[in-house]
């Protein structure tokens, strides 16, 4: 372990990093299941519109979920609602190691989404509660530990794979790591709310109160809008792109993996980056000017017909993505702040619209191709070059506290 690398751990607290922890396992699975997509439709027999609607219908479900999650989250028992949401999670990532068709996955993505809302929606909440001067510093954090997850996850499908477990030994083993962080909660400091059930159920009409009335504020709008807009860019291409590698590019397997991982590999560079960065640099300036870029090189990879140039393309993709996230989601909580809960219910109204994205797209290639839908994607710098804020407000004064 290098000094740097170090030294940067021993400024997180043990709770810091129990939280970041939590992230790291969540995308460990969703890297590990989107570079799976070739191998879980081959041995289920799924099609392009089954696997838009296995992420699609358990979004929409979760969103009508969710909501309550949120509100509970700032009004009751966080401990509990993480801990029994990572019990759950880990339960569904063992089920979905155990399908053996489309409806069992699907029963398995319903309810693991939602406890994926308690378990890691509501631990980012708990970060964000920990230093509230620092929410932009702090997501930065939080998109690192999720990008390096998304490295592991594929590298640690390959390992399945050449030691004879493949997809499903990996879920397995993820759900039971889950379980394990879920009791280690359990023993943490996370605040667990009131104890009395009248001032519970005050409590939490008043924050559904609240939240819903956030939603007539334009700026709590934005930044729903744009993290929508923004993940066409991110996890939705990163969904599609091994797909996109073998269906249209024809490559194989193989091939597609290192497309995968050179795409999360380097912005996990670009993430670690980005956290020096933003004690210099605001982050929505940086954010404009990496909108724009990404623009020119999303035509560009679409566009080149040479794979070692689509897969150097795609690098520089996931390098200058890197931020938009943490930027649009530290911007939301900062608009709503002490409402960590209420931030986590409204991203699910927005997740309104971004849970319809997959099914498009998946109706789209189904229709015309994969290559053509794919350009529906391009919408995510479009809508960040259109909808950021040209006056950039005051940054809060730097905390040293991590």
């Amino acid at each position: 372990m290098s000094a740097t690398l170090r030294r940067y751990l021993t400024r997180m607290s043990a709770f810091v990093l129990m939280l970041l922890a939590i992230e790291l396992m969540d995308e460990v699975l969703f890297g590990a299941r989107e570079a799976a997509w070739p191998l879980i439709r081959n041995d289920l027999g799924l099609t392009y519109v089954q696997i838009g609607l296995l992420t699609t219908i358990p979004a929409l479900f979760a969103t009508v979920i969710e909501p309550a999650i949120g509100i509970l989250g700032d009004t009751w028992k966080r401990r509990t609602l993480i801990v029994g949401g990572g019990i759950v999670f880990g339960l569904m990532s063992i089920l979905m190691a155990l399908s053996s068709n489309f409806a069992l996955l699907m029963l398995a993505f319903i309810v693991m989404f939602p406890a994926s809302g308690a378990f890691v929606s509501l631990s980012q909440v708990a970060l964000m509660d920990h230093n509230p001067q620092r929410h932009e510093h702090n997501m930065a954090r939080w998109t690192l530990a999720g990008s390096l997850g998304q490295v592991v996850g594929p590298i640690l499908l390959g390992i399945s794979i050449a030691l004879g477990g493949g997809w499903r030994a990996l879920f397995i083993f993820i759900g039971i790591v889950s379980i394990a962080l879920a009791f280690m909660v359990r023993r943490s400091s996370i605040a667990n709310g009131s104890e009395d059930d009248d001032e519970e159920n005050i409590g939490f009409l008043a924050g559904l109160r609240s939240a819903a009335g956030a939603l007539r504020r334009r700026d709590v709008l934005r930044w729903l809008v744009l993290l929508e807009f923004s993940n066409l860019i991110l996890d939705i291409l990163l969904g599609y792109l091994a797909l996109y590698f073998v269906d249209v590019v024809h490559v194989d397997e193989v091939q597609a993996g290192i497309a995968v991982a050179v795409f999360t590999g380097i912005g996990l560079l670009g993430d670690a980056l980005l956290i020096p960065l933003l004690e210099r640099v605001r982050g929505l300036s940086y954010l404009r000017l990496s909108a724009v870029i990404e623009l020119f090189l999303f035509i560009g990879f679409m566009l080149v017909p040479s794979v070692w140039l689509k897969i150097t393309l795609i690098g520089l993709l996931g390098f200058f993505n890197s931020g938009w996230y943490a930027i649009l989601q530290g911007e939301f909580y900062s608009a709503m702040p002490g409402q960590g809960g209420a931030v986590m219910a409204l991203s699910n109204v927005g997740g309104l619209l971004g849970s319809l994205f997959p099914i498009i797209i998946g109706l789209l290639a189904e229709r015309f191709g994969l290559s053509i839908a794919m350009w529906f994607m391009l919408l995510g710098p479009i809508a960040l070059i259109i909808g950021l804020p040209r006056r950039v407000r005051n940054i809060n004064p730097v905390d040293p506290q991590p």
